[in-house]
């Protein structure tokens, strides 16, 4: 990363902070936020001291002009950009399909134009086995971005593909921890209800690492932990609060899922072992040059990675908001 050039969609956020950071240790040339929010991008600016290299730029992937313009001389993209709650994007799928897939379509369309070396698009579990619009729009990106690499040109495309985020922005831990310190009951949807994590710093090392080392095409998936939340939720109050807290079973949202999985029983055909931290999903069709690169690869074995195996203990949930600066 010494001396390019880096867009990031979506930089505002909190992958886009811990990102930013651990990129400014690399030494880039420039590194330029690319969103929509004027208040945030004041915030992170003043967060990173007005640091020189980086380059706040307000703009909406929708825009394609704009996400041409932004992309100009630039080396690297990371596409975080996207509509992501559950409810609102069943509310408004329009406005998820034009953020999560047309704006997707504009990224891809950008950088060959522009002869970016690669893009980096962050995906979720929900895009596995899409239950609601959020998960169909997100798997559709992912079409978008990993055929994208049978297009002319020399920019390469990869996928990474998360669970929850502990601790991100609108994220079930704060909003629970800020409920608890209230002194007011919280809400679970369902009980039965499991669910991966894993750290901010885990998911900025899956970005890093299918930017150092993916050939294009890839769905990074990194190897992590899962829960049920009505034990995530038992453990918060347990550590954190001061007086009675109930829990409120509501029932399942529109479009929510008991499970999320992270690898389909078909993907698994597909799939590597590629080392103790990460699993590799390749496409269904050949791309030149990358089944090779793959070929003495470890086949995964299992058919399909799934949020309700090997479940963590209530101990070992603590250990990881411990792990994840959740608690103190």
């Amino acid at each position: 990363m010494q001396n390019k050039t880096i867009l990031i969609t979506g930089g505002t956020g909190s992958w886009g902070r811990e990102l930013v950071g651990k990129l400014l240790e690399r030494e880039p040339k420039e590194i330029r936020i690319f969103s929509r929010n004027e208040s945030l991008q004041v915030e992170m600016r003043q967060e990173f001291q007005h640091h020189p290299k980086l380059n706040f730029i307000i703009g909406d992937i929708r825009d394609k002009y704009e996400v041409m313009q932004a992309c100009q001389q630039v080396d690297y993209i990371y596409h975080l950009a996207a509509l992501k709650h559950v409810p609102i994007c069943e509310q408004q799928p329009d406005s998820a399909m034009k953020t999560n897939v047309i704006g997707t379509q504009h990224v891809i369309q950008a950088a060959i134009a522009n002869d970016v070396e690669k893009v980096i698009y962050v995906s979720t579990d929900k895009a596995t086995h899409p239950s609601n619009t959020y998960g169909m729009t997100k798997a559709l990106a992912e079409k978008l971005i990993v055929h994208a690499n049978l297009r002319e040109g020399n920019t390469r495309f990869v996928c990474v593909r998360s669970g929850n985020v502990l601790g991100s922005t609108g994220s079930v831990v704060p909003l629970f921890k800020q409920r608890i310190a209230q002194g007011l009951d919280l809400s679970l949807t369902d009980s039965r209800m499991t669910r991966f994590f894993l750290t901010l710093e885990e998911a900025v090392a899956l970005l890093l690492k299918a930017t150092e080392d993916s050939r294009g095409g890839e769905i990074y998936v990194t190897k992590m932990s899962a829960c049920r939340i009505a034990d995530l939720t038992q453990v918060l109050i347990e550590e954190l609060a001061t007086g009675v807290v109930r829990i409120n079973e509501t029932g399942a949202r529109p479009g929510e899922s008991l499970t999320e999985s992270l690898i389909s029983e078909f993907e698994s055909t597909y799939s590597i072992d590629l080392d103790v931290r990460y699993y590799v999903i390749l496409p269904p069709y050949p791309i030149e040059g990358l089944q090779d690169y793959y070929a003495g690869s470890v086949p995964v074995d299992f058919r399909g990675y799934h949020s309700n195996h090997a479940l963590l203990s209530k101990p070992e949930i603590r250990e990881m908001l411990l792990k994840g600066g959740l608690l103190a």
